[in-house]
């Protein structure tokens, strides 16, 4: 299973969202400057390293922004530690505006 399928099924079954949108930006990163394992290396764009999540989800209801992206950063904390190197966090509850 992709990180990226990985990701989508975790957030389906912990925040049961009305939209939900995983995009894989990496190629968006490409050439910028990661440090891995204490060496300094130049990202090439592959893989699933960096990704932008929106969700809008009932369980964010009154929650602030910095409590829906801790519930969404401790859910992920694996992935994170396992090579997910950027994660934008898009929360909303439902009747919320967004811009997607």
């Amino acid at each position: 299973m992709s990180i990226q399928s990985t990701i989508e099924d975790k957030l389906q079954r912990a925040f049961s969202p009305e939209r939900m949108q995983v995009v894989n930006e990496s190629h968006l990163h490409a050439g910028h400057h990661h440090e891995d394992s204490g060496h300094h290396a130049t990202f090439d764009g592959s893989g699933e390293t960096h990704f932008r999540v929106r969700l809008v989800s009932p369980s964010f209801a009154g929650l602030s922004r910095i409590d829906r992206h801790r519930a969404v950063n401790t859910l992920l904390a694996e992935e994170l530690e396992a090579g997910v190197h950027a994660l934008a966090i898009e929360p909303a509850a439902p009747g919320e505006k967004t811009r997607w």
